[in-house]
């Protein structure tokens, strides 16, 4: 599929999470600036709050607020050829946690910082299920010569309550649900593959599956060579669209995996989508190493996510 791309915004700081406003602006992460930021459709840049550490995935949430995986702090490295992009944990690394956000204020509150087996690492991306509880990714945290290990999270957006649910994965990153929020999906990005679990309610897992890897999942589809996934959305076919790095573009797999294909972007870490405008037939993708936010047509309608 090849697409005509229209550039909203450059000079972005790694941009990730877009989420599309209902007056057409875009809110997302710059996740080297460690700030919330609007973007509006001539292009202006607003810094709608200030997290530091590592903004990373967002997400409205029931009470109108906006909903932060924030992964502590990357150390950056950039060059003309490669552009920015992260590298490690930061040497100021200040803990992985979920933080909620008042657009109308810019206040930021710690919501969660950890489960019921232990801290947060590098929480990554998030999606609100219809009851108002939310599903999150830990990516956990690279280092010199070590990393820790990610996982699967769901918490309610009151603060209330938070469970690990699927641990250990290798670097899951984006998650998304089913039009019907019957069928989890999360990306790893090291191993360039998309898994699914069933669900049978909010926050529920069906039991795990004799033989099947990333605790209990199923594979909905790889690809071969060197291929990294970031963050996903669903469209409203129920088709699982991957933000794609060093492959730059969208990878797009149909909901039983047997179709898998790309659309290309002009940018090896184009790491986020998202769906907004007239029938949600837009498109919002995040060029992060260049620092773009762009636009295009999608062939079909998004899939409306809850509480937008």
């Amino acid at each position: 599929m090849q697409v005509k791309i229209k550039e909203i915004a450059t000079g972005l700081r790694f941009p990730e999470g877009p989420v599309a406003m209902p007056d057409g602006s875009i809110i997302l992460v710059e996740i080297a600036r460690g700030t919330i930021s609007r973007v509006t459709p001539d292009g202006r840049i607003h810094v709608v709050a200030e997290t530091g550490g590592g903004p990373n995935g967002l997400a409205l949430g029931p009470d109108g607020k906006m909903y932060v995986c924030n992964n502590g702090g990357f150390e950056w490295r950039e060059t003309p050829e490669t552009g920015l992009r992260p590298v490690a944990q930061a040497k100021d690394y200040s803990g992985g946690r979920i933080e909620r956000v008042d657009l109308s204020t810019g206040k930021v509150e710690r919501l969660y910082d950890g489960a019921e087996n232990g801290k947060l690492r590098g929480p990554n991306d998030i999606v609100f299920d219809r009851t108002g509880g939310f599903w999150f990714t830990d990516l956990g945290k690279g280092r010199a010569r070590d990393m820790d290990r990610g996982g699967l999270y769901y918490a309610k957006a009151d603060g209330s309550f938070i469970t690990e649910a699927i641990y250990p994965m290798m670097t899951p990153n984006g998650c998304g649900l089913s039009p019907d929020e019957k069928t989890l999906y999360a990306a790893e990005t090291q191993t360039g593959r998309v898994w699914k679990w069933d669900l049978e309610g909010p926050g529920k897992l069906v039991p795990k599956k004799t033989g099947h890897a990333a605790a209990g999942g199923e594979l909905l589809a790889g690809v071969p060579g060197f291929q990294l996934f970031d963050s996903l959305a669903i469209d409203g076919a129920g088709n699982v669209c991957v933000a794609t790095l060093m492959n730059g573009g969208i990878t797009v797999m149909s909901p039983d995996g047997k179709s898998v294909e790309h659309v290309p972007m002009p940018d090896y870490m184009t790491t986020n989508i998202c769906f907004g405008g007239p029938e949600l037939r837009t498109a919002y993708v995040t060029l992060s190493s260049s620092g773009r936010l762009v636009s295009f047509e999608w062939p079909r309608p998004g899939l409306k996510l809850n509480f937008s």
